[in-house]
């Protein structure tokens, strides 16, 4: 495996910055910050067809809907090389052990939050299991600041945590859309992104072969196709009512990309010249900005909103979801005998779950949707605050363990 690049703990800065001022601003000034977030910009007036609800363009929703969704891609088409590269970090077999976390740590999540808020929860405005897609996701650039903290660099627990990280964030980003009980989902608008991907595999992205003309060679390795066909598919995605976050995914399947695997986000990758890898070292930068304004309008944590909520979302990602990972490994590995992923100790797969326990980025983007705003809502946020200290416990464990 190959060291991981730098640029993954700017990401994590980045992030933390935003937040750390988002939290200073709405506890000194409410009134302003909310303003702030939700100030309209304009509205679209688009067709019933299209759009049932009305939209109003304001700060939040763009960086949430327009400018998050070049974050999802770039960690997904890490996770999409992970599975079809060679030497893929989940090609073939080795994609049983890090499925079966993915499922198990989802799945425990679930459970805890949903019977811990049975007996618990005493929010005016909450039913039985509302929310439950929350804690699922996880936040891939905090938990690697972590492991980085307490594995060291170049270790391979680094590549596997991003791996668990990256599946556990798209996962509860499709289920948060697959199920939000206010969505309409027009799924026929999905025709859009397989559309774009036929069209741009076809025309573009096909290998040319040896007697292709020199024209249709620089095609193939041209970004600006890719850019169009990305649009369309997250209209289309949006259209059709789950997350636009996901809106560029279908389009990196059929991105040519480099024929072997580094490992994820390896530094090695910054000496790749395939459009893949060209397009994600556009947009490292830009990125790092997105994080810090992602951080800015979805961090706010109101230190006062502490409840019974709060509780449930810390039960889910403290016990739930580490348990639930660390079952599905073992049972990918002693029923299935798969190895364990990385060819990493039992005792470094615990530390690995218990990072996994550290949620934000995506549980702050699927609460706005499944769950109704004010008291609740804040309640969590604030619990996602509280799920980083997972992060000093597992470093004071990982101390203890090598002493």
């Amino acid at each position: 495996m190959y060291r991981v690049s730098p640029f993954v703990r700017r990401f994590a800065n980045a992030l933390l910055l935003g937040m750390g001022l988002a939290t200073l601003w709405v506890n000194l000034s409410p009134d302003s910050y909310y303003d702030a977030l939700e100030w309209r910009l304009f509205d679209l007036e688009l067709p019933v067809w299209l759009a049932p609800l009305p939209i109003s363009l304001t700060p939040m929703l763009i960086v949430s809907h327009v400018l998050m969704p070049f974050f999802v891609a770039f960690i997904g088409k890490e996770l999409w090389e992970a599975l079809v590269l060679t030497r893929g970090a989940m090609a073939g077999r080795r994609a049983l052990a890090p499925l079966a976390g993915i499922l198990g740590g989802a799945l425990g999540a679930i459970v805890v939050w949903v019977l811990v808020g049975a007996v618990i929860e005493t929010a005016e405005e909450a039913s039985f299991a509302l929310g439950w897609q929350v804690p699922v996701g996880g936040d891939v650039v905090l938990a690697y600041f972590v492991a980085r903290a307490v594995f060291g660099a170049g270790h391979p627990a680094l590549h596997v945590s991003l791996l668990l990280t990256i599946g556990l964030d798209i996962l509860g980003l499709l289920l948060t859309g697959l199920t939000d009980p206010q969505a309409a989902l027009r799924l026929v608008w999905l025709v859009l992104p397989a559309l774009a991907v036929l069209t741009v595999w076809r025309l573009v992205a096909r290998d040319p072969g040896p007697g292709a003309s020199e024209a249709r060679r620089r095609r193939a390795t041209a970004l600006w196709p890719y850019g169009v066909a990305g649009l369309v598919s997250w209209a289309g995605v949006a259209a059709s009512g789950l997350p636009p976050e996901l809106g560029f995914l279908p389009i990196i399947t059929v991105i040519p990309h480099a024929d072997r695997s580094f490992g994820v986000f390896a530094e090695a990758e910054e000496f790749l010249h395939d459009p893949l890898n060209r397009l994600a070292h556009l947009f490292v930068k830009p990125l790092a900005l997105v994080l810090f304004l992602f951080g800015l309008t979805r961090g706010g944590i109101d230190l006062g909103a502490f409840a019974p909520t709060t509780l449930t979302l810390l039960a889910a990602l403290w016990l739930g979801k580490p348990l639930g990972l660390l079952a599905g490994v073992l049972l990918a590995t002693r029923v299935f005998g798969a190895g364990l992923p990385g060819a990493l100790r039992r005792r470094e797969v615990g530390l690995l779950a218990l990072i996994a326990g550290m949620g934000f980025t995506v549980p702050a983007l699927s609460l706005e949707i499944t769950l109704p705003g004010g008291g609740m809502a804040e309640a969590v946020r604030l619990g996602l605050a509280l799920s980083l200290l997972a992060g000093p416990v597992a470093i004071v464990l990982a101390r203890l363990i090598r002493r």
